[in-house]
């Protein structure tokens, strides 16, 4: 018997080319709304916009943020457009209704001195992994990686000498970012010393970032260890992978780089999603206005 949501995986995959965490999301909002048909009584059939309504109150319902509410839809409506090629269903109903609104919040930036204070506080500790910590921050945020690209990065793809990452982004797609030579030094300083060690204790890898176990990382994994970073430095920075990766993108802009340049740094696919960062220096200018102009604070 055929499985739609399988068939559908296997296309993202095969013919679309999305990435294995790309697939995941779309399967698990899938499967939530699956969840709900049953308890509905409902096949995929039956879907209206009255089912879909219900549905979207429901995720608010369990404390789902609208942004959330909002992915689900565009994974379903997605969804069901396949479901249509493949003649599983007549109509696509999603196609007729709105997606929660949601404000576009500005995504945060690490400051030139909380980026310092995190970089020499992390080099001053005393424990085993300090140098794969750091080799990790810098990277992040003097290449403007993505989490799931750091932890797809595999020896071979750091050129030391050129200073590049051979990166593979979504869609598998490749390119080459450039480092700093403060991050070059911290890398080699991690490949030569603490990851030969971390190499022994598990079956040889090729990833270039390894944990305690010498097993390569997850995204998942990744964000525990920049937890790890802020406990053991005794910082608070919300430090998390896209908050180095915003920095990275605010930091050149606010230094006269080009939005287009950007755009290949970050990857991305439409400059729309690069424009962002040109709110962000927009408010920093703004603030700097206000607490520097000697006539434009409100008394």
């Amino acid at each position: 018997m055929n499985n739609p949501l399988n068939e559908f995986l296997k296309y993202l995959k095969l013919e679309r080319n999305y990435s294995d965490l790309t697939i995941e999301s779309y399967s698990r909002d899938i499967a939530i709304f699956f969840e709900f048909l049953l308890k509905e009584n409902a096949s995929i059939e039956d879907v209206d916009l009255i089912l879909i309504r219900n549905f979207l109150s429901s995720q608010i319902d369990k404390g789902n943020s609208k942004r959330t509410c909002k992915r689900r839809i565009s994974s379903l409506r997605h969804f069901y457009n396949f479901l249509l090629r493949a003649n599983y269903v007549k109509d696509n109903p999603f196609l007729y209704i709105s997606s929660p609104r949601t404000s576009n919040k500005l995504p945060e930036a690490l400051t030139k001195e909380q980026l310092e204070k995190i970089f020499t506080d992390t080099e001053n500790r005393k424990d085993e992994l300090k140098d794969r910590d750091l080799a990790i921050l810098k990277l992040l945020y003097y290449s403007g990686i993505r989490a799931s690209e750091l932890i797809r990065l595999e020896l071979h793809m750091i050129n030391t000498k050129n200073r590049t990452a051979r990166v593979i982004g979504k869609g598998n797609k490749e390119r080459i970012v450039p480092f700093s030579e403060d991050c070059k030094n911290s890398l080699e300083k991690y490949i030569n010393g603490l990851r030969v060690k971390l190499a022994k204790k598990s079956t040889p890898s090729m990833l270039l970032f390894l944990n305690n176990r010498g097993e390569g990382l997850t995204v998942r994994g990744l964000e525990y260890i920049l937890d790890q970073i802020q406990d053991k430095v005794g910082q608070n920075f919300h430090l998390h992978p896209h908050i180095l990766r915003h920095s990275f993108a605010t930091h050149l802009l606010e230094n006269g780089a080009d939005l287009i340049i950007i755009q290949e740094f970050l990857g991305h696919k439409s400059l729309d999603t690069t424009q962002i960062y040109t709110h962000i220096t927009e408010e920093t200018m703004k603030k700097n206005y206000i607490s520097s102009h000697p006539r434009a604070k409100r008394k």
